[in-house]
């Protein structure tokens, strides 16, 4: 399975959570709702999840060998970096600036 697309959905300037993507598998599937999470001074993404009945949360779908996880949290994360400095090199506005409030699809 490959990632073929990360679109960065949202950005956050505050707090650790630092944008919601969406990932594209083999052109085929497409997982949203994914967060990029920045805690302890390392970056790792968060699978969309449910809230059970005794309040716990529950991944909807997850990778299911630590090869697949790292091959998401790298493409995620190095997409989620691209996307900024592409901001901050003024190639693509601040997505707060949209009217949406969506950014534009980035992926390596």
């Amino acid at each position: 399975m490959e990632i073929t697309d990360v679109k960065i959905r949202k950005i956050f300037d505050e707090g650790p959570m630092k944008a919601v993507v969406s990932i594209t598998f083999d052109n085929m599937l497409a997982l949203h709702d994914v967060k990029v999470i920045n805690a302890r001074d390392k970056f790792f993404v968060v699978m969309p999840s449910r809230k059970n009945p005794d309040g716990t949360f529950r991944d909807i779908i997850h990778p299911i060998n630590a090869t697949m996880r790292t091959m998401l949290e790298d493409t995620v994360i190095n997409a989620y970096f691209k996307y900024l400095k592409d901001i901050e090199d003024g190639i693509i506005p601040h997505p707060n600036s949209y009217k949406e409030g969506y950014a534009e699809a980035y992926a390596d």
